[in-house]
C-alpha cells in the first residue's frame, strides 16, 4: 500500500525485521485494545500491553540492550517508531512514548553507573515512568529557556530546589522527574541551568492543578508541579552543575525527531483510513478515489508523508554524526513535520466527510492529538525564528570567509547604466 514506511532495503536486516515485528504486534494486538477515540489509555491496559510486547520481542526498541531494550541506534528507529505510531497508544505499549523514551536516551548517556541503576534500569522496564520539569508559568521559562525561574541553592551536601513548573507531561503517575532549575556559579561549575533527578515523593514535591488539553491519549495529563525547598543529594545532578541546557540538547534534538516518527506513523493510519474509504463509497456515479479533486488532496498527503520521512532520515543520521548541525536540522524537521502531519489528518477527515468528525472513526480525535504538536517541544514559529537566525549568520560567515556576495555585481551594473 502507498502509505506504508520505505522499502526493507533502506535498512539493514535486523531492523527491518524488527519493523515486521512491531507493524504485526501493532495490528494484531494494540489496535483492539485501543480506547474510544477521546479517551485515555487505562494503565493496567498499558502494563499488560507491555507485558505482550516484552514476550513479542519489541518493547523498548531504543533502549540499549543492557538495559532490556532491541538497541536500535537513531538512525534505525525511524520505521520502527512509525510502525509503533500507527496506533496513538502503540509507543506507550512500546515504552518509546514521551517523555520516557527523552529521559531514557539523555540517562543513558550522561547518567552516571548509580543514576542508571536507579533511574534508568526501572524506567526501561516499564516499572516507573517519568516527566521532565522545564516549562513554567509565564514569565518563566516556555519557548525561551532563558526565562527558567526555577532556582537550585547549595546548601552543605544538599541542593535545595525550589519553583513551579506547567505543562508537566506525564507527572501524575512519574515515579521521578527530571528538573531543570538555575544555579549560581561555584568553583569550576558556571552559572546556568542544572538538571536534578527528583523522586516526585520527595518532601516538598506537589501536584498542582491539571491543565486540560486537546489531547487525551498521554497517561499523566500535564498538570502544574511544585517544588518547595525540595532538598536532593549532590547525586542527584545529572550531568555537571551549570551545563543543563547543552546537556538537554542531547535529548531535545532526538525527542523532537522520535515525535515526528511517532506522528508519521499516526499520519499513515489516517491516510489508509482515508483511502479505504475512497476506494469503497461511490458518490456521483464512482468511487471517491477517481475524483480528480480527491486525488489532488490524496496525492499531496502522500508527498506530505514521503517528504516528513525523508526529513527525518537525514536528521536522525546528522544527528549521530554532528550533534549541533542535527540539532539544528531537527528544527526544520519538527516545524515541517508537525505542520504535514497535521495536513494528511486534516485531508483524512475532509475525505471521509461526516464520518470524519464523528467518533464513528478515529481521525478527529487524532486531529486533537496532533495539533498540540505545532506548539509542544517549540511553537512552529519559534523553530522558524531559530532557523531564519542560523541561516542568516552561516551566509554572513560565507561571505565574512570570502563567498561572493551575491547579486552585489548585478546591482553595480544596473546603477551604471
Amino acid at each position: 500500500m502507498i502509505s506504508t514506511p520505505p522499502p526493507a532495503s533502506l535498512y539493514p536486516a535486523d531492523v527491518e525485521e524488527l519493523r515486521l515485528r512491531t507493524r504485526e504486534f501493532i495490528r494484531g494486538t494494540v489496535i483492539p485494545a485501543e480506547p474510544r477515540p477521546g479517551q485515555a489509555l487505562n494503565l493496567t491496559v498499558r502494563r499488560e500491553l507491555g507485558e505482550a510486547a516484552k514476550a513479542a520481542g519489541v518493547y523498548a526498541p531504543h533502549v540499549p540492550r543492557e538495559f532490556g531494550g532491541q538497541g536500535l541506534s537513531l538512525a534505525h528507529c525511524s520505521p520502527v517508531f512509525q510502525e509503533a505510531g500507527y496506533s496513538p497508544i502503540g509507543p506507550a505499549a512500546l515504552n518509546c512514548m514521551a517523555p520516557d523514551e527523552g529521559n531514557m536516551h539523555m540517562l543513558s548517556l550522561i547518567g552516571t553507573p548509580e543514576q542508571k541503576r536507579r533511574f534508568l534500569v526501572p524506567l526501561a522496564a516499564g516499572d516507573v515512568s517519568s516527566c521532565f520539569a522545564m516549562t513554567e508559568p509565564h514569565p518563566g521559562a516556555g519557548s525561551d529557556p532563558d526565562a527558567l525561574a526555577t532556582t537550585a541553592v547549595r546548601e552543605g551536601n544538599h541542593w535545595v530546589v525550589t519553583g513551579h513548573k506547567r505543562f508537566t507531561s506525564g507527572a501524575t503517575f512519574a515515579g521521578f522527574a527530571i528538573v531543570m532549575a538555575r544555579t549560581a556559579a561555584e568553583g569550576a561549575d558556571p552559572a546556568g541551568a542544572t538538571m536534578f533527578l527528583v523522586p516526585m515523593d520527595s518532601p516538598g514535591v506537589r501536584l498542582g492543578a491539571p491543565i486540560h488539553t486537546m489531547d487525551k491519549y498521554l497517561p499523566g495529563g500535564h498538570p502544574h508541579v511544585h517544588f518547595d525547598s525540595v532538598r536532593v543529594p549532590e547525586n542527584a545532578v545529572l550531568g555537571k552543575a551549570g551545563l543543563g541546557f547543552p546537556h538537554a540538547q542531547l535529548r531535545l534534538g532526538p525527542a523532537r525527531l522520535t515525535h515526528c516518527m511517532r506522528w508519521l506513523g499516526l499520519a499513515r493510519r489516517a491516510l489508509d483510513i482515508a483511502l479505504d474509504r475512497a476506494n469503497t463509497r461511490e458518490i456521483f456515479g464512482g468511487h471517491i478515489s477517481q475524483l480528480g479533486i480527491a486525488q489532488e488532496m490524496i496525492a499531496a498527503s502522500v508527498i506530505d508523508i514521503e517528504t516528513s520521512d525523508a526529513i527525518i532520515s537525514k536528521c536522525a543520521v546528522l544527528l549521530g554524526i554532528d550533534a549541533k548541525a542535527g540539532s539544528a536540522l531537527s528544527s526544520v524537521a519538527k516545524v515541517h513535520c508537525s505542520e504535514a502531519v497535521y495536513r494528511v489528518i486534516d485531508r483524512a477527515v475532509q475525505l471521509c466527510g461526516g464520518d470524519g468528525v464523528s467518533d464513528g472513526l478515529p481521525l478527529a480525535q487524532y486531529l486533537n492529538e496532533v495539533r498540540p504538536f505545532r506548539i509542544y517541544d517549540g511553537a512552529t514559529e519559534t523553530h522558524k525564528w531559530a532557523i531564519a537566525r542560523r541561516a542568516s549568520s552561516a551566509r554572513r560567515r560565507d561571505v565574512a570567509a570570502g563567498e561572493p556576495f551575491q547579486g552585489s555585481a548585478r546591482i553595480d551594473e544596473g546603477e551604471q547604466q
